[in-house]
């Protein structure tokens, strides 16, 4: 599983710019604001933790169609389908190898983004901290999205049409545990503790699903 992981970790990293173009195109969405919303620092700074939101669920989007790409097209996904190792526990290890790559590094480079958008100390925080703890569930929901479409020669938008109606629920209470942490009578940890609920289901339940869906693909 290690040797998995570090392999999954070289093929993320190097494909299509991996961790690069995924950090760029959430700097740019995140740039863009300002330009359309104003010079008014306050409302920035008001909207600023769902904009940083949004643009790292869009990022993370960008690399899900490859998660099973390349096992698809050298074969090794048939290997993979056979292996006495649970295909369960091979998809699961594959989408950390895959989050560590593209959107973990989404996550670090947060606090640079929450600047543009005049956020303050408290709010890049916890933005920061939801992104890490919600960003897994975004790659497991994404596996499932990738699994249904790895037979398809350009599944990508396929997997963004899948995945994105799934993760609003992620989206929701990251921002709310965000907003919660600002403003000081919402309390920041119910939706801070759905947020890690929701990671954990996901967790579960997306391996399983995506397995699931590479057994009927090969079928």
């Amino acid at each position: 599983m290690t040797a998995l992981f570090l392999r999954d970790l070289k093929l993320s990293i190097r494909a299509g710019g991996g961790a690069l173009i995924g950090v760029l195109f959430f700097l740019t969405v995140v740039a863009v604001i300002p330009f359309g919303v104003g010079p008014d620092l306050k409302l920035l700074s008001r909207i600023g933790p769902a904009i940083v939101w949004i643009g790292a669920l869009l990022a993370a989007l960008l690399g899900l169609d490859r998660l099973f790409q390349a096992e698809r097209d050298d074969g090794s996904l048939d290997l993979m389908l056979m292996q006495e190792t649970p295909l369960v526990l091979t998809v699961l290890v594959k989408c950390l190898a895959h989050w560590t790559a593209t959107s973990l590094p989404l996550v670090i480079a947060s606090p640079l983004l929450g600047l543009f958008m005049n956020m303050d100390e408290t709010a890049i925080g916890a933005t920061m901290l939801t992104l890490l703890v919600g960003s897994p569930a975004i790659t497991f929901i994404g596996a499932v999205g990738a699994a249904v479409a790895v037979a398809l020669p350009r599944g990508g938008l396929l997997v963004s049409i899948l995945v994105l109606p799934l993760t609003i629920p992620v989206l929701i209470f990251g921002v709310s545990a965000t907003y919660a942490a600002v403003e000081d009578p919402a309390p920041f940890l119910p939706p801070f503790l759905i947020l890690i609920a929701l990671t954990l289901f996901f967790a579960v339940i997306g391996p399983a699903a995506a397995a699931l869906a590479l057994r009927n693909t090969a079928d």
